[in-house]
């Protein structure tokens, strides 16, 4: 079968038919070279199916579905992450990476010393299908817009993890983790004010962790930190 999917956003079923856009089709027909009868993937939050091209008209494709590869994913763990808005380039990485490794929901956060104040979220929900498609995910990590310290702070049952170069623990406790989201927190470029510290410090469960001796990207300190949530998680 063709290692080729796509997330396709309508409802699925096997023997339906239906279209791909025109940004897929050109991928599929243009960039991938398949042809009529040739088979690829299309999946969405309740599965993946084999689906089969029937024709290639006017650059669009029509398809039809096949059989049900996989079914819904069941979350072991939600995974969140909690980051300042980078330089684009930077942040595009981040995305991309951190969606590869796991993460369920991003938390825009515009702290004291963020620099970048807005995001560009059609762009950053691009980046998240295209990650998904390629790193064999089901569910799409979802992205909530720019929201302030205090209100994620307030508005969220999490467990908290702090990563903070002031700190001097270096493991997470992970019989103090509770059914609730993980939650990693990254500071802006400039670190947390001193304030924003103590306010996440405040965070009831939260656990501070330093990820490293030297001071890291942040899209480095993203990287770092899931990884280190992955190995104590899973």
């Amino acid at each position: 079968m063709s290692n080729i999917r796509l997330f396709f956003s309508a409802s699925l079923s096997t023997d339906m038919t239906d279209k791909l856009d025109k940004s897929q089709s050109y991928y599929l027909n243009k960039v991938m070279r398949v042809k009529e009868n040739e088979v690829f993937s299309v999946f969405n939050s309740n599965g993946e199916w084999e689906a089969k091209v029937l024709s290639i008209s006017k650059s669009i494709i029509e398809f039809k579905i096949i059989k049900q590869l996989r079914q819904k994913e069941n979350i072991k763990k939600e995974l969140w992450l909690a980051f300042s808005p980078i330089k684009s380039n930077y942040q595009n990485f981040m995305i991309q990476k951190a969606t590869e490794l796991g993460v369920t929901k991003f938390l825009p956060i515009i702290f004291d010393r963020t620099v970048v104040r807005k995001i560009n979220k059609q762009r950053l929900e691009k980046i998240i299908i295209e990650s998904s498609e390629q790193s064999n995910r089901i569910n799409l990590p979802k992205i909530e817009e720019p929201q302030s310290l205090n209100n994620f702070l307030e508005t969220n049952s999490i467990d908290l993890i702090l990563t903070d170069l002031n700190s001097n623990n270096n493991k997470i406790d992970k019989s103090k983790l509770t059914d609730n989201p993980v939650c990693i927190i990254i500071g802006p470029e400039g670190d947390f004010s001193e304030d924003e510290r103590q306010e996440i410090l405040a965070f009831k469960g939260v656990q501070p962790i330093k990820i490293n001796e030297n001071i890291l990207r942040s899209e480095t300190a993203v990287i770092s930190a899931i990884s280190i949530i992955n190995y104590v998680t899973n």
